[in-house]
């Protein structure tokens, strides 16, 4: 009865979707100052998925053939769907970032997947690691735009054409814009990981919480294929973020690559 339960049980009954973000120390470095540094678990999940594409890469390409097995198919497949993307944004030109993009999309997927895995810890979920690595993109991109094309670089902000007193208004508008892609990038990545792993936490508790009030037959279906459903539609996400962030850091190196308006 609900009058008999300790609070300790009652404590452990609610969710608590947030835990699964919490980073935890696992080999401590020191401190500076009142912050910690230490080698997280989100480290040794980047560092994992770092291993893996590198397993998979050499693998499948460790045995090259005309008639390709399954391994090679499926890196090709990868591949050969990241360089239509960047080239149909960048062009011919867009070929020497092909290293990057195709890195940052198979470490972005890979992480998203790992977050899948049950009991797994969802990398992308932290803000931290998607600005990081939204600022390589946007790095980048200014570095080898100044380093191109010097001075013209920021004519990007100079939009051709306009007015010279429409120019006041413009061109800081122009500047903020490029400023708040890292945002977006990042943000836009980590709010669709941790929305998705919030909401199938919470799902599969209703799941238990039925079960454990003995309401299978009744009410119990219903959450759970809704967790099913959300479950199959975060693996989606998971590949599609991947996508969405190869596709815009290929959009923001064609900028690079033609700066003119």
């Amino acid at each position: 009865m609900a009058g008999n339960i300790d609070p300790a049980q009652a404590g452990a009954l609610r969710p608590d979707p947030i835990h699964q973000f919490e980073l935890q120390s696992l080999l401590p470095f020191g401190h500076i100052g009142n912050q910690q540094i230490a080698f997280t678990q989100s480290a040794l999940y980047m560092f994992a998925a770092v291993g893996v594409i590198a397993l998979l890469t050499i693998t499948a390409t460790a045995g090259r053939s005309v008639v390709p097995g399954r391994m090679q198919s499926l890196a090709e497949i990868f591949y050969e769907f990241i360089a239509d993307t960047l080239h149909q944004a960048t062009g011919d030109q867009g070929k020497k970032f092909m290293p990057l993009v195709f890195s940052l999309f198979m470490f972005v997927l890979v992480l998203n997947l790992f977050g899948m895995i049950p009991y797994a810890f969802a990398v992308t979920s932290h803000l931290i690691v998607t600005f990081g690595l939204a600022a390589l993109v946007i790095g980048v991109v200014i570095g080898y735009g100044v380093m191109k094309h010097g001075t013209h670089f920021f004519g990007l902000f100079v939009p051709s054409g306009v007015p010279k007193p429409l120019l006041a208004i413009l061109v800081p508008i122009e500047i903020i814009s490029f400023i708040s892609r890292p945002i977006s990038l990042s943000v836009r990545l980590f709010a669709n990981v941790l929305a998705g792993h919030i909401a199938m936490k919470i799902f599969a508790f209703f799941v238990v919480g039925l079960l454990s009030a003995g309401a299978w037959g009744l009410l119990s279906p219903l959450p759970l294929l809704l967790t099913i459903a959300l479950t199959a539609l975060e693996f989606l996400v998971a590949a599609l973020q991947a996508y969405v962030f190869a596709t815009l850091t290929a959009i923001y190196l064609n900028d690079a690559l033609h700066p003119g308006h």
